[in-house]
């Protein structure tokens, strides 16, 4: 008898987020402009990889990777119609304040994700622990403009977004290998 094994979509999902961050958090914390990297990085590895991934997980019968993936995927999308969408003359651009409710609204989902992952891995929780940090602090310094928080909200999204890119690869590296290489809690 022949099964099918599918594939874990845990490390694309991870890897479409994480990378994303990375970049994105790299301008937050003051090293590059927001250019067309970030941009593109957030329409096709962060926005549509990670749908895919959700849409993966569903098959699979993960609720939280599902609505995880799918999520966050759908935030990065908003987030770069956000962005393009007043350029484009197609929207009125938003206020800081409002883009910091955004934010902070994403902040409350992050929170209760976070909830959810008090039963798994610590790698996971790391994950979803420093998300809620960031959005946090994205938020109070949208709200407040003040900078000086973004740029600390753009530290925590390097370290956010590198144990999210850990995570991905400790799942491929550990499932090539047959057993865990890479530590994950």
């Amino acid at each position: 008898m022949h099964t099918n094994k599918l594939a874990n979509p845990g490390p694309l999902g991870l890897m479409g987020f994480g990378m994303t961050t990375i970049l994105l958090n790299l301008h937050n914390a003051g090293f590059f402009p927001l250019t067309s990297i970030i941009i593109s990085m957030g329409i096709f590895y962060g926005g549509i990889a990670q749908i895919i991934a959700g849409i993966m997980e569903y098959k699979h019968g993960n609720t939280f990777g599902t609505t995880a993936f799918t999520s966050y995927g759908a935030f990065w999308l908003s987030l770069v119609g956000i962005l393009m969408l007043p350029r484009m003359g197609l929207a009125e651009p938003s206020d800081a304040v409002f883009l910091g409710v955004y934010l902070a609204l994403w902040g409350i989902f992050t929170l209760f994700m976070f909830l959810g992952t008090l039963k798994s891995s610590r790698g996971l929780q790391i994950v979803f622990g420093s998300l809620t940090v960031l959005f946090a602090l994205l938020a109070a310094g949208n709200i407040t403009g003040n900078h000086q928080i973004i740029v600390v909200a753009g530290y925590v999204g390097l370290f956010c977004g590198a144990s999210a890119i850990y995570l991905a690869m400790a799942q491929v590296i550990n499932e090539q290998l047959g057993r865990q290489v890479m530590p994950v809690g």
